[in-house]
């Protein structure tokens, strides 16, 4: 069973001056002839389609209608040809201008946004580009956006989703370590010995230098960070082991 059209232009527009012309558009053409059953709706909005093109009316209401068609199934191709038919009888200059309207509410050039462009429109920070120098410390994709390179380096850190580094230490002989902003999505940072703690926008972790952990994505969310870079005496990373499947599962 199609879904029931419902219709209430004609009384936002015109109830208090024009309350039976209201009624007429609402209840009577929308709410009765459009969802009269002898007649596929995609069909009606063909029919409606090619009777305004034929009346010469290019405005609003026939963009509603070529918005209708395509909602109600009409194709690209379909409705080039239905305007490419109907010029021949209703002549040319109305042709040219339904398929102006025609080619705005068809319009398919913009490529859909992949998973990533939807993370990054959700975030403040850049994703960056592949964290290929340190992929070989990652199990999955992982991102790299320098912030800051003067006083305190910062770097915003994406993961998709699974991703995550393997255990590794901040070493330093004095201060040192890293803080973790997170700015978007959900993820895990966990200690060598310690449950993993959960990370969403807002959340912030301090990492004490020599202190062996990892942190990454949840399986099912990108995730994103700052790492702030705490200036110390002889500082290095030192990689360790990726983190297991197991101690990752148990997580989900």
């Amino acid at each position: 069973m199609s879904e029931k059209i419902v219709q209430t232009a004609g009384r936002e527009s015109l109830g208090e001056f024009a309350p039976m012309f209201a009624h007429l558009n609402d209840d009577v053409l929308f709410g009765e002839v459009w969802n009269e059953d002898a007649i596929p709706v995609k069909t009606k909005c063909i029919i409606t389609v090619v009777s305004l093109m034929a009346s010469g009316i290019t405005d609003s209401s026939l963009t509603y209608h070529l918005e209708n068609a395509k909602k109600h199934g009409v194709t690209k191709e379909e409705i080039a040809a239905i305007i490419t038919h109907a010029t021949m009888y209703v002549g040319w200059p109305k042709g040219w201008a339904v398929f102006r309207l025609a080619k705005d509410v068809w319009n398919e050039e913009t490529a859909a946004l992949t998973e990533k462009e939807k993370y990054q429109n959700s975030i403040f920070f850049p994703i960056g580009e592949p964290n290929d120098a340190f992929a070989k410390y990652f199990l999955g994709q992982s991102y790299l956006a320098p912030v800051s390179g003067e006083q305190v380096p910062v770097f915003n850190v994406t993961f998709e989703p699974g991703c995550r580094n393997n255990w590794h230490i901040h070493k330093a002989e004095s201060g040192g370590g890293q803080m973790l902003i997170c700015v978007g999505g959900r993820g895990y940072y966990q200690e060598w010995g310690k449950d993993a703690v959960e990370m969403t926008p807002g959340s912030v972790i301090n990492i004490p230098a020599n202190v062996k952990h990892w942190h990454g994505a949840a399986s099912d969310s990108w995730f994103s960070h700052l790492a702030v870079e705490v200036p110390g005496v002889e500082t290095e990373n030192e990689w360790c082991e990726p983190v297991s499947e197991e101690e990752y599962a148990a997580l989900k």
